[in-house]
């Protein structure tokens, strides 16, 4: 696959046992929204991304495995932030705005990521090292097709697309209680959509989580929409999606590093192509 260009400047995995983090570290002054439509997330300051709250600035965000406990992951990135002096002014100093996003995986048993994956994720983004996609970062532990009874694959997957003069990218931590789609709308795994499905044991351990990140200059409400465009990529690529057992979530960022005018609807429709793409990446090997 070949390396999203707005991704690679700006993110980087750790990879432990069964689990991991992948952090997006955005250039400063980049502008993000975001929007929970699962009905069991895992979430970090999720709140701020509301297009009504003050802060329009997202410093970084946090994909990891380990659900709840994996959120801990974002306390090393924003330590290492506080560290370079990045982050919100204010009369005490800088304040890191970093969001994260759980997904529920095996180290919640054994072992989730900490502060310590976190910052080894952070570093790894600062270094440049070549962003991936499969089973690494906070895809390392991530599965689907839990809706019926069985751990098919799922992973972490990487888009981008052009959207007229300017580009946007996706990147989505897959672990969906429903079926990755292929493009005709058949299940990649498994039987045909409308197969009904066994009594499974894997109600509660779900939930896929996408960072949506475009060089368009776009306002905070933009992002929001953005955001929403990236759930519909969700529902195109995985049946079913946004369920009870699911925390899906989608943070969409805007960093105005193109001096070009974006067409926010053609924008939109672009997102959600990204974003599909970026679900069967995730469990189909390139090549």
């Amino acid at each position: 696959m070949t390396e999203p260009q707005l991704l690679s400047a700006w993110a980087g995995h750790w990879t432990g046992p069964g689990t991991g983090v992948t952090v997006i570290l955005p250039p400063a002054g980049t502008v993000g929204s975001g929007e929970v439509r699962g009905g069991a997330p895992a979430t970090r300051e999720f709140a701020l991304l509301e297009p009504t709250r003050l802060v329009d600035r997202v410093d970084a965000v946090v994909l990891s495995g380990g659900s709840a406990f994996g959120l801990a992951a974002a306390e090393g990135v924003m330590s290492l932030l506080r560290e370079r002096g990045e982050g919100f002014p204010t009369p005490a100093g800088p304040v890191p705005i970093v969001i994260g996003m759980s997904i529920f995986d095996g180290s919640v048993r054994t072992g989730p990521p900490d502060a310590a994956g976190g910052r080894a994720a952070a570093l790894s983004a600062y270094a440049g090292t070549a962003l991936t996609g499969g089973r690494v970062g906070a895809g390392t532990g991530a599965s689907t097709g839990k809706w019926r009874g069985r751990l098919d694959p799922g992973g972490l997957g990487l888009a981008e697309r052009e959207a007229g003069a300017v580009r946007v990218a996706a990147v989505v931590a897959v672990n969906a209680w429903g079926d990755v789609l292929g493009r005709d709308g058949d299940p990649l795994f498994g039987g045909p959509p409308g197969q009904t499905r066994p009594a499974g044991p894997y109600a509660m351990q779900n939930t896929t989580v996408a960072v949506v990140l475009t060089d368009a200059r776009l306002s905070k409400s933009d992002c929001f929409l953005l955001a929403q465009s990236g759930h519909t990529g969700f529902a195109r690529a995985i049946h079913p999606a946004h369920s009870r057992f699911d925390g899906d979530a989608v943070v969409a960022l805007a960093t105005g590093l193109s001096a070009a005018e974006a067409d926010l609807d053609l924008l939109r429709a672009v997102t959600v192509d990204t974003v599909a793409a970026a679900v069967r990446a995730a469990v189909i090997p390139p090549g």
